[in-house]
Parts: C-alpha cells; structure tokens; sequence
C-alpha cells in the first residue's frame, strides 16, 4: 500500500516511509492510497483479542511494506509489536474496557501509564519507528517533534523515553495545561527527552512545529520524525480500539453483527474521531461519529456551515486538550472528499485567510456520517455532578463535553442505534475540575487528586500517586517565535543533560 499527500498524489511513500518522514515535504499529511485492500475480517472478530485486534488493523494499513519482511504472517509480526508496546504498561489486559453508564457506553481509554488515550498509539509508536527504520535502512538518528495540548506530549515522552536512536522534543503552550498534565511531562528523566513551554497556545505551539518541519536544514546523520496525530504510525493504532469496542458489545450482547454503532468522540486536533472514520472505511458499521468540541467551537461551526474559520478568540477551557483552533486531521477527511487539489487549496486559504468554505456538495457528504455539538465549562461541570450522582460514575473534563453532546444529540437525532462515548482521560489528571462540579473543597490541583479519592473511593492511577513530590527536571520556556532557533541548538547536540 502507497500512502499518498492529502495536497499532492505524486508524494508517494511506502508506510515505513511515511511513519518515518511523519508529515510530507509540502506540509500535507500521509494518506493510505486506498482502503480496498484494508478490510478488516469482521466474521473472526468476536475471537480475537484486543492486542490480535490492534495487529490486524496494523497489518491491514501497513500491508505490502517492507516492514516484517521475513514474516510470513504480518498479523502474527504486527502482534508481536504490540506485545512489546502494551505488555506490563496497562492496569491489565483490556486496553479499553468499556463501561455501561445510563443508556450509553463509556469506553475508558486513559488505564495506560499517563492516563490518556493517547497511550494506546504512542506505546506502540516507538515500536512501529524502530521497525520502519530496520525496514528501510535509515542509520539516522530521529527527533520526534512534538506539539501537545495536554497529553500527546506525556504519553510520548512515556513512550519514547530512552529509546535508542531517538530523541523526543515536546512543545507544550505555558499556560494552558493543567498542573498534573505539566508536572507529568516536567519531571519526565529521559536522557533523551526535551520538554519545552511555549509563551502562546496550543496552536501557536503546533503551526511552530510545521514551520520547523517545513525550514530546518539539520545536520547529516539526523532526521526528524512526529508523535502527533499527524503521522500516520500515530493514528493507525487508534483505529483498532473502535473494533474493539465493538467486539465488546456483541460479546456483552448489546449488539449483533452487523448492527451499527454511534461513536461521540471528545475532539481537539480530529485525530481520535478520524480513527473512527477509518474504521467505518474498513468495514466496521458505524452509525453516526459525532463530534464534541468545547468552547473553542470552530469544529462544530464547520460541520453547520461548511466554514471553517480560524479567526476568533482563543478560550483557555476546564477541557485544555480541546482548546485547538486548527484541527490538523481534519484535512486528511477534506482529502477523501473533495481530492487533493482542492485540499490544498483549502489548506492554502486557511493559512493564509485563517479560513476557508467547502462546498455544499462536500459538506453534504461529511455530514452524511459526522454530527457535531459542543459544551461550555459550566454545563461540562454540571454533567460531571448529574452523571456522579445518577449513576456513581466519575469522568474528566473532557469526556464529560462528549457526555453532554450526547444527550443533546439523542433528543435530536436517535437512530436506535447503541452509542459510545470515548472517555479521553483519567479524573484524575483533572481533579480540581471535579472537585469543583461535586462541590467539595480542597487547596490545589495536588490536594484534589487526594480528596477525590477519598470521596469517590476511586483508586488513584499509580502514575498519578505522589506526582506532586517529582522532581522538575525540564525548566525550558521559549517565545512561539524562537522555537526553530530552540530546536536547531538542540539537535546538532550530541548529548543532551538536564
């Protein structure tokens, strides 16, 4: 399989190319040329486990590769990555359990070693680079670059953590995270780890990685490679845990074979929802993929009108991995829908104006599978009280904007199919937030870590435990405009110490 640019076909890469390069030399982003050849094997579904689920759907994507090129099985081979990837980081071995809550499922993505979905692609990223690099040949050292609005940045740093032939440099806006998510990627000991505070936001923070991508002449020996959402090695291991869940419900006998499923999906930079979306491309019956935004709401206003516009006030939200402006995937659909001129063109307008308009016809065939709704910080609050104290059931920020989307989209548009609602992230990484919804007191984000606990009874990820008396260990703070000049000092050094 070829994977192509979302703004020129003719960029071809194979799929060890692709993870490796991360984003295209025109700045699009890695495309599978077709999902013909990707359909998943819906009859041995409900046989297979959630790591044999994940290795087929990376076999399937990464098909005809030179990667495993003495496998006889790629399934089998994938499988073993995945076992190095997941095995002894999970609380067990269901990745995503899912969790009934009213009339809805919740499936619960944060049981890996951060707390965030976002562990379940990059524990596996790390394995999918070394073997692209054994693949092609490529002696060179990697520096991932990277640009989180909360999470991305700790599961890599997690992830890539002294890995031999790698180097992870992490980008983080200063004031819009919260205070556990900071002092997880702070206090991160990897000797090749660099994590820096940007003086802007999210976006300022990402448009700054994709002009270093775009600029920086690096010395020989070095390539530099992406964690986000936009490398496809990142979003490919998302996919399979749509498959699982629903494997889950037939198994739980919610669902039959066949029976379509809505999946509402908390959505900043359109990565974790555009899994969804290849998972329908490969045959999975999807119902709806419903887009849930927060205040930053330019998603939703896309999805009612065909504008996207970047142009409008920032808001700093209680759900901070939501707060993007410019929603990266969101360009890899515009590519399946109108071709690679057009997303260009688009993409072209958008960087230039901060917006663009698609067409009605165009828009008529996304909204043909995406809803979209959005949730303020007050109502995300109340939903997190109204959802403890009906059905005993925690959630975070952000999932509780998905939770809230829900409900208004039900009253409008049931179907009577089941819907998921993918949990993002631990209460836990934002337990100030919740505190604060349940109406208790406590002095700082650390103390209502403890508090919480001790009201809900709900066991502290072990990762969390303590996490106020980690050292800090990167103090990096750089203007958006001095990030090139940041990376291009770190990368031409050959040991980096804290």
């Amino acid at each position: 399989m070829w994977y192509l640019s979302t703004r020129n076909e003719k960029i071809r890469k194979t799929p060890a190319e692709a993870i490796l390069k991360g984003i295209a030399d025109d700045g699009g982003l890695y495309m599978p040329e077709c999902f013909c050849s990707a359909k998943f094997p819906m009859d041995s579904l409900t046989k297979m486990s959630g790591k044999e689920i994940s290795a087929k759907v990376l076999s399937l994507l990464f098909s005809g590769d030179s990667m495993f090129p003495e496998a006889e099985d790629k399934a089998e081979a994938f499988l073993g990555a995945v076992k190095r990837g997941y095995d002894g980081k999970f609380d067990d071995e269901d990745y995503a359990p899912l969790a009934k809550v009213g009339n809805a499922f919740v499936m619960e993505l944060y049981h890996g070693p951060t707390c965030a979905f976002k562990d379940v692609a990059l524990q596996l990223l790390p394995q999918l680079v070394a073997e692209a690099k054994r693949a092609t040949g490529m002696k060179d050292e990697i520096v991932i670059l990277t640009a989180t609005s909360g999470d991305t940045g700790s599961a890599a740093l997690s992830g890539f953590s002294d890995v031999d032939g790698t180097k992870i440099i992490v980008f983080y806006p200063k004031h819009g995270i919260s205070a556990v998510q900071e002092r997880q990627m702070v206090s991160c000991k990897g000797k090749n780890t660099c994590v820096v505070a940007v003086e802007g936001n999210f976006d300022d923070a990402q448009s700054g990685v994709k002009n270093i991508f775009a600029t920086l002449d690096l010395p020989e020996g070095v390539k530099l490679s992406s964690a986000n959402s936009i490398n496809i090695g990142r979003l490919a291991p998302q996919v399979a845990y749509y498959f699982k869940a629903y494997k889950d419900l037939i198994n739980g006998n919610e669902i039959k074979m066949g029976d379509k499923v809505n999946f509402i999906v908390p959505t900043g930079n359109f990565g974790d929802i555009l899994a969804g979306y290849f998972a329908m491309q490969m045959g999975l019956p999807v119902g709806k993929l419903v887009c849930a935004s927060n205040e930053n709401k330019v998603l939703t206003d896309f999805f009612e009108n065909g504008v996207y516009n970047k142009n409008r006030d920032f808001h700093v939200t209680k759900s901070p991995s939501m707060d993007i402006l410019i929603s990266s995937n969101l360009e890899r659909l515009l590519y399946l829908v109108c071709g690679a001129e057009k997303c260009a063109a688009y993409m072209k307008d958008l960087k230039e104006k901060g917006e663009y308009k698609i067409t009605k016809e165009e828009l008529d065939a996304i909204k043909s599978v995406f809803d979209a709704g959005f949730a303020n910080d007050e109502t995300t609050l109340d939903v997190i009280k109204s959802v403890y104290e009906k059905h005993g059931y925690i959630m975070d920020t952000h999932t509780a904007v998905a939770w809230k989307v829900y409900e208004d989209w039900a009253k409008e548009n049931e179907n009577g199919y089941k819907s998921v609602v993918l949990s993002t992230a631990s209460a836990y990484k934002f337990s100030n937030s919740v505190m604060n919804a349940i109406g208790k007191e406590y002095d700082d984000e650390f103390d209502a870590l403890e508090k919480l606990n001790a009201i809900t009874g709900a066991k502290i990820p072990g990762s969390l435990v303590g996490i106020k008396e980690k050292p800090v260990v990167h103090k990096n703070v750089v203007k958006k405009e001095d990030m090139l000049t940041f990376v291009r000092d770190m990368v031409g050094k050959k040991e980096w110490t804290k």
